[in-house]
């Protein structure tokens, strides 16, 4: 399993368009992938309604957990989308 801690930088936090962004490239993977809020909600990356309920923001950090054949370059995809400041 690999887990790191990640800064959300993107402008508008976590809203409508870049959940589905992020479920997309989640979904690029095989591996079960899976975020973690700072309230201690986790939930799959792979469902657009569950990260949704996260409700995050700009400047908010998560943790991202992958696990499987591909999880490292999961996790690093994942992380490179959330620290992109557009």
């Amino acid at each position: 399993m690999t887990k790191k801690e990640i800064t959300i930088k993107l402008a508008s936090g976590l809203e409508a368009r870049p959940v589905a962004m992020l479920v997309q490239v989640a979904s690029q993977f095989d591996s079960e992938i899976y975020v973690e809020s700072k309230g201690g909600k986790t939930v799959n990356a792979k469902s657009i309604m569950g990260m949704m309920t996260l409700g995050l923001s700009a400047g908010e950090t998560v943790v991202v957990s992958a696990n499987g054949a591909d999880e490292a370059e999961a996790v690093d995809k994942i992380e490179k989308y959330l620290s992109a400041s557009n």
